[in-house]
């Protein structure tokens, strides 16, 4: 690991430490009946299929309702993706804010931080690659009910993501 990438890394795992720290104590500061009511957990579940591919994801999360207009939370990931004799394995979490300008309009943040093992397969050999993407998505979506549909754009975005666009849509469920 070169001395950017590790200064990077760190970089990384300072701004997490500290959003943690944040966000445990808040929830100290109050009644845990009350904070407890104020949870809401949902996520996503993603499955694509075709000829020779695969692809299968999964990311539970949980937000905290700060306000009626604003909620903040955390998010596993977890992908997996086949292609002829390659293969991705994705995993990590993320911190989530979601803040609503009126009911129906949804602005989102989300910093997310995945460990990506990847085998790409040669003729002469596999050739492995294992390394930390750090992604910073802003979004905007619409919101019915639970339900929210959108697009987000990650602004850290380069040739190393799992994604081949910066711009991504995607849907919210929260209960």
């Amino acid at each position: 690991m070169n001395f950017l990438t590790d200064l990077r890394l760190k970089k990384w795992q300072l701004i997490l430490f500290f959003a943690f720290s944040s966000t445990l104590t808040f929830s100290q500061q109050t009644n845990s009946g009350e904070f407890w009511n104020n949870v809401r957990f949902g996520g996503g579940i993603g499955l694509g299929f075709g000829n020779n591919y695969f692809n299968g994801s999964i990311a539970p999360s949980a937000i905290y309702q700060v306000s009626e207009r604003f909620a903040a939370g955390v998010q596993l990931n977890f992908s997996y993706a086949t292609f002829n004799d390659n293969k991705l394995t994705a995993y990590g979490g993320s911190l989530i804010s979601l803040y609503n300008i009126i009911p129906a309009i949804q602005l989102s943040g989300e910093l997310e931080q995945l460990r990506i093992n990847r085998t790409t397969s040669f003729s002469d050999g596999d050739f492995k690659d294992n390394y930390w993407s750090p992604a910073l998505y802003l979004g905007a979506g619409y919101v019915n009910r639970n339900f929210t549909v959108g697009l987000k754009y990650n602004i850290l975005h380069d040739d190393k993501s799992i994604y081949s666009d910066a711009l991504i849509p995607f849907v919210r469920i929260y209960f």
